[in-house]
């Protein structure tokens, strides 16, 4: 498959809405076999998928002396299982049911001898149909879906740029699979408030470990709900009085009231004449409103020059 030229596609929700549902679960499974099979890790940094340069990665899993990846390839629309002792099973992407993909990637994974047990329910979502009675969602656009990952390799890159000024405890660059967005998370280093919980089909102890400390995170995110677009957010955790008022960059940036979150529209910075610079000055101004407002020690955080190669 060729790839277009256009580096920041087009990616109007309503135009791809039943992919983008189909594969969110999908990615749901996958990313639950890589949960299944991980040691707890803090944040629930044992989770997220990976963007690489034809899709999204669960990076390695352990299962006994062996290990395997799971990688969704968006250029040649496949499933690709590889295993530590070189063996690889190859699924298609193509539209078929939540089920249906539940149901072949598990099977497949015991003919490897890499038998897993996931939660058979997604989390996140308000309507939480188990995997292996989803016969509703069975959407594949090959066309929208490599345009998602796409803006996931441009969003990817600049927040890339974006956490190498941050010194202090900052997260990968990692795709959340229970919430379907792109996400980059700086640390103050302080203990935050107990995490009032509340989200869709995800125990409150989660999120409260999640959130055990004050945090500014930033992402992409397709959209939904009250912003049916795709979008940039940035938000933080506690949300310091004032956070909601302040002036960000770029003018197209304004606060949503529903999500408590700067919201950014994706069209404003695919259009823009520097999308670098724009998402970038989103990025750093939303989180100084969040580190100045929060009292972060700012100058023990941040780099103030970046070091020459060595090479």
């Amino acid at each position: 498959m060729a790839i277009d030229s256009n580096h920041w596609p087009s990616l109007p929700l309503d135009q791809w809405q039943s992919t983008y549902e189909t594969l969110h679960l999908w990615s749901q499974i996958v990313g639950k076999i890589r949960l299944s099979q991980a040691p707890w890790v803090n944040h629930s940094w044992h989770v997220p998928l990976y963007v690489t340069a034809r899709g999204l990665t669960t990076s390695t899993i352990p299962h006994g002396t062996r290990a395997f990846e799971i990688d969704f390839d968006f250029v040649g629309h496949r499933l690709l299982i590889r295993v530590s002792d070189g063996t690889e099973r190859e699924l298609a992407l193509r539209p078929q049911s939540v089920a249906d993909f539940h149901k072949q990637l598990l099977a497949e994974l015991d003919t490897l001898g890499l038998g897993v047990v996931i939660h058979g329910k997604p989390c996140e979502v308000e309507v939480a149909i188990p995997f292996a009675e989803d016969h509703q969602h069975a959407s594949y656009d090959p066309e929208y879906a490599n345009r998602f990952w796409r803006v996931l390799v441009q969003a990817d890159r600049v927040f890339q740029q974006f956490r190498a000024r941050f010194i202090g405890k900052n997260s990968p660059v990692h795709y959340f699979w229970g919430s379907c967005d792109l996400a980059v998370t700086r640390f103050s280093g302080r203990p935050a408030p107990r995490h009032p919980g509340g989200i869709a089909n995800l125990p409150d102890w989660i999120a409260r470990e999640a959130y055990s400390h004050e945090v500014s995170s930033a992402g992409f995110w397709p959209g939904g709900g009250p912003h049916p677009f795709p979008l940039f957010y940035s938000y933080a955790y506690p949300e310091p009085e004032g956070y909601n008022a302040m002036k960000v960059q770029p003018e197209a940036a304004f606060y949503s009231s529903e999500l408590r979150e700067f919201i950014l529209p994706y069209d404003a910075v695919r259009e823009a004449a520097s999308p670098d610079r724009m998402l970038l000055d989103f990025l750093q101004s939303t989180y100084e409103a969040a580190a100045n407002l929060g009292q972060w020690e700012r100058p023990a955080l941040e780099r103030n020059e970046h070091p020459r190669s060595a090479a």
